[in-house]
């Protein structure tokens, strides 16, 4: 695997895959403090802007179905939380377009691959995110219909997940694992965006952010009641697990049981970005002090659950 640039520690980076068309560029990078100042690893997947020339020219409406599929510069919110607070941060560079890192490798929609709608291993089902159009390659977007100009050939497909998938998940793994044998145990934050899910004011305001723990199988509930109680306490509305219980990552990625849990988060964009939803607007800033407090007091909390060592300060 291609070598993988690490902002902000001193130890060498392992393998960040690769892009299909973007020869020399990472799938995605890894940045972590050597020795890691708290147990936690925030996970940015669906921010991605490195597109190839040859995707943008598959897509029916590039610009628009881009924009559409990303978590517009949530990785940026990443960073700035990374840096106030020492969290590990894992960001994805591959578009969502080419690849969805929170879908499990046969959640597709077979009916896109030329020459056959079979799954290569057998007869799976296509699951209910695929035919709805948002699997492991997203197929069509609501007002815009099918993204793709033609259907995605096998060899592309395994392309792109020996390229970035696979890779990607474990370079997750792989640091998960190292936070659990310094500390005990793990803590994940899978960040997102989502566009906004309704009107901010009134008695039937819609959320700013949505806690998905699926269903209270991916972490301990005194860290969704903890995440809870710090959001209100800033004055922003959440919601749990509705419309957004978490994904892939988090199935894969987290067993409480064995000391490994997580979050995910899902930011209103209207909060962080311009009227347009394009670039980062006024709130950018607030928002960053509201994460990096949330993270702080995560981690804070984390270290009181069994299992979870107190590292002095080194």
């Amino acid at each position: 695997m291609d070598p993988v640039a690490v902002q902000g520690g001193d130890s060498p980076g392992e393998g960040g895959g690769r892009i299909p068309g973007l020869p020399g560029e990472p799938a995605f990078t890894l940045a972590r403090r050597h020795p890691s100042p708290i147990p936690v690893l925030i996970a940015v997947p669906h921010a991605g802007r490195s597109y190839p020339a040859a995707l943008m020219q598959q897509m029916r409406d590039p610009e628009l179905a881009a924009l559409k599929l990303e978590d517009r510069y949530v990785d940026l919110l990443a960073r700035a939380v990374s840096q106030q607070t020492g969290a590990g941060l894992l960001i994805a560079h591959a578009p969502r377009a080419m690849i969805d890192l929170n879908r499990a490798p046969e959640d597709m929609d077979w009916e896109m691959l030329a020459g056959g709608g079979e799954h290569p291993r057998g007869s799976l089902r296509t699951g209910r995110r695929a035919r709805g159009g948002l699997g492991l390659v997203p197929r069509r977007l609501p007002g815009l219909g099918e993204i793709w100009r033609r259907p995605i050939t096998q060899d592309e497909l395994s392309d792109r997940i020996s390229g970035v998938h696979a890779p990607y998940h474990s370079a997750l793994a792989v640091e998960m694992a190292a936070l659990k044998a310094r500390w005990g145990a793990a803590l994940l934050i899978d960040l997102h965006s989502m566009p906004p899910l309704g009107p901010k004011r009134g008695a039937q305001a819609a959320a700013d952010i949505v806690i998905g723990d699926r269903f209270g199988s991916s972490c301990d509930g005194m860290l969704c009641a903890a995440a809870f109680d710090h959001l209100a306490a800033a004055g922003r509305r959440a919601a749990h697990n509705r419309p957004y219980a978490g994904g892939y990552v988090l199935d894969r990625h987290t067993a409480p049981a064995r000391g490994f849990h997580g979050l995910q988060l899902e930011i209103c964009r209207e909060i962080y970005l311009d009227r347009g939803l394009r670039e980062p607007g006024a709130g950018f800033d607030p928002v960053v002090t509201l994460l990096g407090g949330l993270v702080r007091r995560l981690a804070s909390d984390f270290a009181g659950l069994g299992g979870v060592t107190r590292q002095a300060a080194e």
